[in-house]
């Protein structure tokens, strides 16, 4: 009997072992780019130390007085944001049909919707850079390097993951809610707005604040489909390297910037993200 509990402990130990390693391999990474981000050149090639007792402010000042890099990071803050508030209105009116209407094929519906998340987004990269600078083009102008171009194809790779969290909540608020307010008068737009809206509110805000971050970190579509217009800070990254070498320090700075709001808005709201994940239906 006596091993019981001593096995019981070494299950623990180990746990809380894997879980510690497992930590330190995902923050070590993160840490170490702080790291760089202080450091000048001739600290950063003068032996590894883990330990930063200095601060090189440089690497800092120097891209945020470039105006486009702060360019770079208001296109961001706008890209992300719009995408956000545009995939939360579309999920909510989508989900909204596909659960009180019923469709012919509607189950089929829901499922080719999220389709487009099975397949690499490399696979779509060609067709949409076609599309959007040689048949979606007036004259001069076409969807390529525009803000409201890298908005909607985040918004077609964000809208089916808002459908399917938002589906199971909406499906399980009572139709006779609905109902009541259609007789007393109300039509389909108050009910979304008065009795759905609120009572879905969780997982409405964790589809904004997962499609917000999937915009405000995402590369290759915005390295593909922008090139100065709309450059985002992912890829304003890239011009540090350049063909005399790579500025290490600075590359880190803007990188530390760059997921500060993340960081930041991500504190925030983590509880909130739990609520929205397990937010379950309404019963009757």
């Amino acid at each position: 009997m006596a091993s019981r509990p001593l096995r019981k402990t070494l299950g623990g130990v180990v746990t809380y072992l894997v879980w510690i390693f497992m930590s330190v391999f995902t923050l070590l990474p993160i840490y170490w780019m702080f790291v760089v981000s202080a450091r000048s050149r001739v600290e950063l090639f003068g032996g590894p130390n883990l330990i930063q007792t200095t601060f090189f402010a440089e690497n800092y000042l120097k891209p945020l007085s470039n105006p486009a890099y702060r360019g770079y990071l208001v296109n961001s803050l706008i890209i992300a944001t719009s995408n956000a508030v545009l995939v939360m209105i579309l999920a909510i009116m989508a989900t909204y049909a596909l659960s009180r209407y019923r469709l012919k094929g509607d189950a089929n519906i829901f499922f080719w919707t999220i389709t487009n998340r099975m397949a690499p987004p490399a696979v779509f990269l060609l067709p949409l850079f076609l599309l959007y600078t040689r048949v979606i083009k007036i004259g001069e102008w076409s969807l390529f390097d525009t803000h409201i171009g890298i908005i909607l194809i985040y918004c077609v790779f964000n809208l089916p993951f808002a459908i399917w969290l938002l589906k199971g909540t909406i499906d399980g608020i009572p139709a006779e809610l609905d109902e009541a307010a259609l007789v007393d008068g109300a039509n389909t737009l108050t009910v979304i707005v008065r009795i759905i809206v609120p009572l879905a509110a969780p997982t409405i805000a964790i589809s904004g604040i997962l499609s917000w971050i999937f915009a405000w970190n995402e590369y290759l579509f915005a390295a593909t489909l922008t090139s100065v217009n709309a450059r985002t800070i992912t890829t304003g990254l890239a011009e540090f390297v350049t063909v005399t070498g790579t500025n290490w320090g600075e590359m880190a700075a803007m990188a530390v910037v760059a997921i500060l709001p993340g960081l930041l808005f991500l504190s925030l709201v983590q509880r909130y993200i739990v609520t929205g994940l397990t937010f379950g239906a309404v019963k009757e």
